[in-house]
């Protein structure tokens, strides 16, 4: 079964997975909310508590896993998955080199650290700097009043 966790951030999508998981669960509980939040954000910070074995998962489950990856491959931001299952873990710390996000694995007495991991918002390190030129170039094309008042070289 898959349940909603309802109470993290609103870009963040906490799923908790018990028991036997089967397509139905993907189709009404994580489909909906990651497709959701990726059009809401534009991007996918997503928390799995896996407290099932993997084995539990119906291969159609498996499948629609594999889909939601695949159609979302360029907005997965954040993905943790907690687990005691320790194969599960390592592959999710594996995992990030294959995803254009950031992967993580956390043991379940981990959760917190978890939360708060996946919580993070990813800062988009290209648009952080700038050079002056480039400035100048963008403070000369927004101004109509170019040799009107003071010149950017004079401030």
């Amino acid at each position: 079964m898959l349940q909603f966790i309802n109470d993290l951030p609103d870009h963040v999508v906490g799923i908790r997975a018990t028991g036997e998981v089967n397509k139905d669960d993907y189709e009404r509980v994580l489909i909906p909310h990651l497709e959701e939040l990726a059009k809401r954000q534009g991007g996918i910070n997503y928390l799995l508590v896996l407290e099932t074995d993997v084995q539990n998962f119906s291969a159609a489950a498996w499948f629609e896993d594999f889909k939601l990856g695949l159609k979302n491959f360029t907005k997965w931001n954040k993905v943790a998955i907690v687990t005691d299952q320790a194969s599960v873990e390592w592959l999710s710390d594996v995992f990030r080199h294959f995803i254009p996000g950031n992967s993580k694995g956390y043991k379940l007495s981990e959760l917190e650290d978890a939360i708060r991991w996946v919580s993070e918002r990813i800062v988009d390190h290209e648009h952080e700097t700038i050079s002056a030129g480039d400035v100048l170039e963008e403070i000369r094309a927004r101004s109509s009043n170019i040799g009107q008042g003071p010149s950017v070289e004079n401030l």
